[in-house]
């Protein structure tokens, strides 16, 4: 799978065993983050992997900061962008099976790294198949475009 990862200062550490994780397992990972002492404003780092994934040139997206709440919030902004924060393995597996979704964002404050590495692959290695979330992953992607094209 080809996966956009970044991070700002906050997720260095954990961002370098989660990249290294993920290549171990095959996938192939371009870094759009800092590196060590390095600082950023962490809304442009999640703006720049969700609109590379929107595009369709990444499948997936990995978001690291302190928390990853605010890297999920501005990601989301992107127009066709469903990103989550998932700090547990049934969290990350629903992410993708009912909400499809296709960035991942999580918090070096609140996971340690082995944590993340089981919590990251139960995300990668699920799908989404529709079924019954079908209509309601649909139902988010025309609220989506409803508002994109009001602004």
């Amino acid at each position: 799978m080809k996966i956009a990862i970044g991070c700002d200062e906050a997720g260095v550490r954990l961002r370098d065993i989660l990249k290294a994780f993920a290549e171990e397992k095959g996938h192939e990972l371009t870094d759009f983050g800092v590196k060590e002492g390095e600082s950023v404003l962490y809304p442009l780092i999640a703006e720049d992997i969700a609109k590379a994934v929107a595009s369709g040139d990444y499948e997936r997206g990995i978001i690291l900061c302190g928390t990853g709440i605010g890297m999920a919030i501005t990601a989301n902004k992107v127009p066709g962008i469903r990103a989550t924060v998932a700090h547990d393995v049934f969290s990350a597996e629903r992410s993708i099976k009912s909400n499809n979704c296709q960035i991942i964002t999580m918090g070096e404050r609140v996971i340690g790294a082995e944590s993340a590495k089981t919590v990251l692959n139960a995300w990668l290695e699920s799908t989404f198949d529709g079924g019954n979330s079908l209509p309601k992953v649909d139902k988010m992607i025309e609220i989506d475009e409803k508002y994109r094209s009001q602004r």
